[in-house]
Order: C-alpha cells, then sequence, then structure tokens
C-alpha cells in the first residue's frame, strides 16, 4: 500500500481494498478504486458492477436480490430495468427508476450492470 493513500473522508492511514473498494476501518467510508480522492479530478461519472458508464435512460439488470426497505418485497437478481434516471443521491442511491411490481425506488449503481 502506498503511503500516500488516505481516506478522503477523514483522512485515516489505515484503509485497506476489498474487491474493487477502498475502506476506512475508522470512519466506514467506501470508494471505488476509480476515485482518487481528489475532487477537481472526480468526474460526474456514475459506473455500473463492471465498471460501464451509465447515463439517462439507460436500461439496467440488477446483480443481487435486494430486499426493499420497510416492506417484505424482494427485487430479484435478473430483474430489468428500463429508463432510468441518474440522481445526485447523498445516501449513495444514485439511481432513480421504476420497478414494475414494486414501483418507485431508487438503487445503488454497484447493484446493477448495464443491459
Amino acid at each position: 500500500m502506498s503511503d500516500e493513500l488516505k481516506c478522503p473522508q477523514c483522512g485515516c492511514e489505515h484503509i485497506y481494498q476489498d474487491g474493487g473498494l477502498w475502506v476506512c476501518p475508522e470512519c466506514a467510508h467506501e470508494w471505488n478504486e476509480f476515485s482518487t480522492g481528489n475532487p477537481e479530478a472526480e468526474t460526474n461519472e456514475i459506473r455500473d458492477a463492471n465498471g460501464n458508464v451509465l447515463a439517462d435512460g439507460d436500461t439496467i439488470t440488477v446483480t443481487k436480490d435486494l430486499k426493499v426497505k420497510g416492506s417484505s418485497l424482494v427485487v430479484k437478481s435478473g430483474t430489468k430495468v428500463k429508463n432510468i434516471k441518474l440522481v445526485d443521491g447523498t445516501d449513495g442511491h444514485n439511481i432513480a427508476c421504476k420497478i414494475s411490481g414494486i414501483g418507485a425506488m431508487n438503487l445503488k449503481s454497484e447493484f446493477v450492470k448495464k443491459s
């Protein structure tokens, strides 16, 4: 691990890599490997689980079963979602969409792939 890498949120030096994400054990902040921690260098691109850039109106496929919070419903893996809208979700949910049988909801881009 390079001495230059630190958590962009709290500055902790004890970060570790978990798959494609960097994780800070002190503040639990997670960020992807494409992020440099430098706000000027980052772009506003939203990428799917495979690293493909997503855009408004794309069709995506859910890659794992997702429980719907506050409900007993589950969005099954393999569910196709058409006509997505990218939003600036402060809680990490950066895709707004409508799923048939469930309704309007927000998804995290790390659990979808572009179709």
